[in-house]
């Protein structure tokens, strides 16, 4: 895997402070009182912050990856966590959105990020009324001027994980496992159906929506449907749901060790979810490199470049997503094919449809 030209290495430096556990309200209203204490005035110049959605911070996926940018951005930039520095506010559910959305703007934190889609009515309302705040939105678009929205070409990404499969799979049955359907999902299932049929269009591709990205139990049941059908490479973008995928897969590790079972993690590196004792099931793992966007945004409003009102898209061609290091369970000669395709998307010669046939926005 290290000799792939589009691979990236993620970085496993983190900021020095502990997480914050508790959920929505009660992390504002703690944060909020130190705040106070400190008489509002900020340690530095420039701080920034995130509200995850409700997935949680240690999702393994979304959250974490965005989280791990700010504290790279901390920690290159010489800034602590808290008040004046970074921080986050974790959302147990919906109704967290928005006061987690203020709270943070009225801590004074230069730029606040949120984290996925199912913010974006939320940050719109907030950032409308906290007009001096610089705030980013992940995966959905927010038109106000002092808004940037971010969006990644998963279709991309997504199109080589199918490539992955479809040269890994032996029963020519392979899966796709989604949480809420939305465009974004979308893009991750219509990508990996390409990369699949353009390898061989005669595997079988079973497509399922759990409905939800914080159900593990829904995620479990779905891969054992899956499995037990005989497909044995799924691939998962469904956030904390898809956790219930790798149980699966381990479990069938575990009681046969000549089971032969993949998961294709995403938006992380999520090769360590794949652990069964001496092996891993984790085939590789669609890096959404949110991180990157996240860093990226903070750099550019730290340097007083903020591009409020802009729509900026990240995808293979600027490193905004890939596959993470498949710590040889790829061997090289299928690692050569996948970056010819990776190199073929890169230079336009193929061009990803971004939704399945039905499902584009209307």
């Amino acid at each position: 895997m290290a000799k792939r030209k589009f691979g990236l290495a993620l970085s496993v430096l983190l900021a020095a402070g502990t997480l914050l556990g508790a959920c929505g309200s009660d992390n504002g209203e703690e944060a909020q009182n130190e705040g106070n204490n400190s008489g509002g005035e900020s340690s530095s110049e420039f701080s920034v912050a995130m509200v995850t959605d409700v997935g949680g911070v240690d999702d393994k996926s979304f959250n974490q990856a965005a989280w791990k940018g700010i504290q790279e951005f901390g920690k290159d930039n010489g800034l602590e966590k808290g008040d004046g520095g970074f921080d986050y506010l974790q959302s147990a559910g919906e109704e967290d959105y928005i006061p987690n959305l203020n709270a943070l703007a009225r801590r004074d934190f230069n730029l606040v990020f949120g984290v996925g889609f199912m913010m974006q009515d939320a940050l719109d309302e907030i950032a409308a009324q906290q007009k001096d705040t610089e705030f980013a939105i992940i995966d959905a678009v927010v038109e106000q001027p002092n808004t940037v929205s971010l969006l990644f070409k998963e279709h991309e990404g997504s199109f080589l994980a199918g490539v992955a499969a479809a040269l890994t799979t032996e029963s020519k049955k392979v899966g796709f496992v989604g949480g809420m359907e939305n465009e974004v999902i979308h893009r991750f299932e219509s990508g990996f159906v390409q990369g699949v049929e353009a390898v061989d269009p005669s595997i079988e591709i079973d497509i399922q929506y759990t409905g939800a990205f914080d159900k593990a139990e829904l995620g479990k049941t779905t891969a054992n449907r899956m499995y037990s059908s005989g497909v044995d490479v799924i691939f998962h973008a469904a956030g904390g749901t898809g956790n219930g995928v790798f149980s699966e897969a381990k479990e069938r590790k575990a009681n046969d060790p000549d089971a032969n079972v993949w998961v294709i993690g995403v938006d992380s590196d999520q090769y360590d979810e794949g652990a069964v004792g001496d092996t891993n099931v984790t085939l590789t793992s669609m890096l959404k490199r949110v991180d990157v966007a996240v860093k990226d945004i903070s750099e550019k409003a730290m340097n007083g470049e903020f591009p409020g009102g802009e729509v900026i898209t990240y995808g293979i061609a600027d490193e905004g997503v890939a596959l993470a290091d498949s710590r040889g369970a790829i061997p090289e000669d299928v690692m050569a094919q996948i970056d010819e395709y990776n190199e073929k998307i890169a230079s336009g010669e193929i061009e990803v449809k971004e939704y399945p046939e039905g499902k584009e926005p209307k």
